[in-house]
């Protein structure tokens, strides 16, 4: 199962952040928001299919995030969990962590926003386009 989301890169996007990743629905982005990676979303979890937040609320669902920008692509995944809300109006958040609010998406991440492929946030940077695909899959 797949949700797809639209959104773009910004002037002030730096992923430096150490533990989390972010996508969020705000049309702007100060030099402090180091974990967000595309805003102006066109959708936010609150707005998934019941179905896809059903199957990321199994303990052992694998959740993939890829996010291309340009000619480039990078994939992260995470794991769900039972108490994954999907309820927040306003941005996805993936964690390297086991913490959960509204606005987590997957957690137990492979890596947060740092250790996305630096050509990827170059372009993210220059406000490209981007295309945000969530995937979540049996493990």
């Amino acid at each position: 199962m797949t949700e797809v989301v639209h959104a773009r890169g910004h002037e002030h996007v730096s992923a430096r952040h150490a533990s989390t990743f972010e996508i969020t629905t705000d049309d702007y982005l100060t030099p402090a928001g180091d974990c967000i990676l595309a805003i102006d979303a066109d959708r936010a979890p609150a707005d998934f299919d019941p179905d896809f937040v059903e199957a990321c609320r199994d303990a052992n669902a694998v959740i993939t995030v890829t996010i291309k920008a340009a000619e480039h692509t990078e994939s992260v995944t995470g794991r769900g969990d039972p108490d994954l809300e999907f309820a927040s109006e306003r941005s996805a958040v993936g964690r390297t962590s086991e913490y959960v609010d509204e606005r987590t998406v997957l957690f137990e991440a492979d890596f947060a926003a740092e250790g996305f492929d630096r050509d990827l946030v170059a372009a993210l940077a220059d406000g490209t386009d981007a295309r945000v695909t969530f995937t979540v899959s049996p493990e």
